[in-house]
């Protein structure tokens, strides 16, 4: 399988911005510390290039300021050079003390942070808090990056403590500037009545700097009929879903099955309905060569949401090809950056994955909260006990739309189940994914058309991160997180368990880690809190990443269960408190508000 790794959407690429700052006095101190603070701003780019990709898979590239910031001139300076190279986030590094608010970044609406170097004899750490100070007043949140451990003068490394930091910010900051001026496509309207669904255009110009973008579900109709896809790709996709598509069991009534014609046609209509809604979120350049000129050029579309249920799906099959494959990292066309697109157009939803694939580059899982299984629950519908970490009990994630293959946790490091960033996929990854899968007859009671959703079960033990955007209003967007696992289950207990809903869709046991209070005293209380029927995961625990890139957006986050130790916010948020953080959390995203307003 060959791997796609490059750009799709229009654009430059964000690149971080380095910033050596120093002490402006010439003949004197400023050639001093000249030299050694560019040469660390080098080690620094370096360091981020070999360390930080794009969503896309290719590396972030950083540009440092053609000299020292000594003053307001040479801030202009670099201000302007920034503005030309697309930097979309600073990072400014001193070595000794510096004019603070001459030296600083005014860049608005960018994130920003400081390094000033611990040391005792040249003062980086002096010029660290003076110019925090200074963004603070100045109402500019920044940063902190400062090691804990000292450094002589002459030492050019960078303590990982402070790589860590670097690494966290940086990640965070490059989501934010790439999301910025892409879309939101709201394929269709609201499904059935869901909250998120009803697509909120003020949080993603307010707050993610992002377009919204609309388009009827009847285009999928023309699109078809009229043929205006790439035909020869359709067959080579058509093909490939045959070879590994592997149907399951028809459990629907026999009277309500569909005849072999008719499942044959509700695969052709699912693989279109996939390669027309790639092409409405990105475009697609052979449609040019069919005369569809402004069809070809797509929505710039970050993320998308298709509504569904029942306005398509009471005629027609069911999107749930289409939001597996599109959501997953491969397809007939090899291994690929997947695309991010959500069930019933919940736009919440949508976001919080984009959050986690701009973080991770990897697939992201939409899921339903379906149920809250107490160990005495279990018990009694199965005769059967919990065990491990699922012995007090466990969420039921159930997507009543299928979520990405990458779910399955068929990708394997070091012998562990993981889901691995696109570009790190192999050809075995992806079989194995296809092979834990079957594809089964939608449910004729819900979905009279048809089509197929997935039959799968998420292996454990994997490190997963549950994430949740809600608006709430008079107070805006809030985020919900909840790291923890996905769980392993007696195959009696599971087959019992999730044959009380449905069986033609993907399943994943899951146990959030448990403080023992507050939101997370204990599993019911993290279903009982979360807000909204859905939910996204991506793999790994980076709850402290997401709680980074919300402080950058202005998005309080209103549960969590990530030790304090993680978190890094702007040092602004300090003067809002440091006892509770939550308070300050939310009383600081209130009084900078949404960083697009």
């Amino acid at each position: 399988m060959n791997i796609t790794v490059g750009e799709r959407l229009i654009g430059a690429l964000p690149k971080v911005g380095i910033r050596p700052a120093v002490d402006g006095r010439v003949k004197g101190v400023r050639e001093i510390y000249e030299e050694p603070t560019m040469l660390l701003a080098k080690k620094t780019a370096a360091f981020i290039s070999e360390n930080v990709r794009h969503p896309n898979g290719l590396p972030v590239q950083c540009v440092i300021a053609d000299k020292c910031i000594g003053g307001a001139a040479e801030s202009a300076m670099c201000a302007d050079q920034f503005s030309r190279e697309n930097v979309g986030l600073s990072l400014t590094i001193s070595k000794s003390w510096c004019y603070g608010a001459e030296t600083m970044d005014m860049t608005p609406c960018i994130p920003k942070a400081v390094w000033g170097t611990s040391g005792s004899d040249i003062g980086g750490a002096v010029y660290l808090t003076a110019v925090l100070a200074a963004h603070d007043q100045k109402g500019l949140p920044a940063f902190m990056i400062y090691s804990r451990e000292v450094q002589d003068k002459d030492d050019y490394s960078i303590p990982d403590d402070v790589k860590a930091s670097i690494l966290q910010f940086v990640k965070a900051g490059i989501a934010v500037a790439y999301i910025k001026d892409k879309s939101y496509l709201s394929v269709g309207g609201t499904s059935m009545g869901i909250a998120g669904s009803m697509v909120d255009q003020n949080f993603f110009q307010s707050y993610l700097g992002m377009r919204n973008e609309s388009v009827d579900m009847s285009e999928f109709i023309r699109r078809i009929e009229e043929k205006i896809f790439d035909e020869q790709e359709y067959e080579d996709a058509i093909k490939w879903t045959r070879s590994n598509c592997a149907e399951g069991e028809d459990t629907n009534p026999e009277e309500r099955q569909h005849s072999r014609a008719q499942k044959d046609a509700a695969w052709e209509t699912s693989v279109k309905m996939a390669m027309i809604m790639r092409d409405l979120m990105v475009g697609n350049q052979q449609l040019n060569d069919k005369g569809y000129e402004e069809e070809a050029l797509g929505h710039n579309a970050v993320c998308a949401g298709f509504q569904g249920q029942r306005h398509w799906t009471d005629q027609f099959p069911v999107g749930d090809y289409m939001e597996a494959i599109l959501n997953s990292s491969f397809d007939w066309t090899g291994i690929r950056q997947p695309y991010i697109l959500a069930t019933e157009n919940d736009s919440l939803n949508a976001a919080a994955m984009l959050f986690g694939h701009m973080l991770t580059g990897s697939a992201q899982i939409f899921a339903d909260m379906r149920t809250y299984w107490s160990p005495e629950s279990v018990k009694r519908v199965t005769g059967e006990s919990l065990t491990g970490r699922a012995k007090d009990g466990m969420i039921h994630l159930l997507n009543s739309g299928p979520a990405a293959l990458d779910g399955t946790g068929e990708q394997t490091k070091e012998g562990q189940p993981v889901i691995k960033p696109f570009y790190e996929l192999n050809q075995q990854d992806a079989e194995r994914c296809m092979a834990a899968v079957k594809w089964r007859t939608a449910d004729a009671m819900f979905f009279n058309a048809g089509g197929y959703s997935t039959e799968w079960l998420t292996k454990g033990e994997m490190p997963i991160t549950l994430i949740r955007l809600n608006i709430v209003k008079e107070l805006g967007p809030v985020m919900k997180i909840a790291e923890g696992y996905a769980v392993n289950i007696p195959e009696k207990i599971h087959t019992i368990l999730n044959a009380r809903t449905t069986p033609t869709w993907p399943t994943t046991w899951f146990v959030p880690n448990i403080t023992g209070r507050g939101a997370f005293k204990d599993v019911y209380s993290v279903m009982a809190r979360w807000g909204a029927n859905h939910g996204s995961f991506s793999y790994g625990h980076i709850g402290a990443e997401l709680i980074t890139l919300a402080s950058m957006l202005r998005i309080p986050v209103s549960i969590h269960n990530v030790d304090d130790k993680r978190i890094f916010r702007p040092s602004s948020w300090d003067a809002f408190g440091t006892d509770d953080l939550e308070n300050a959390d939310y009383r600081a995203c209130k009084a900078y508000g949404a960083l697009y307003k």
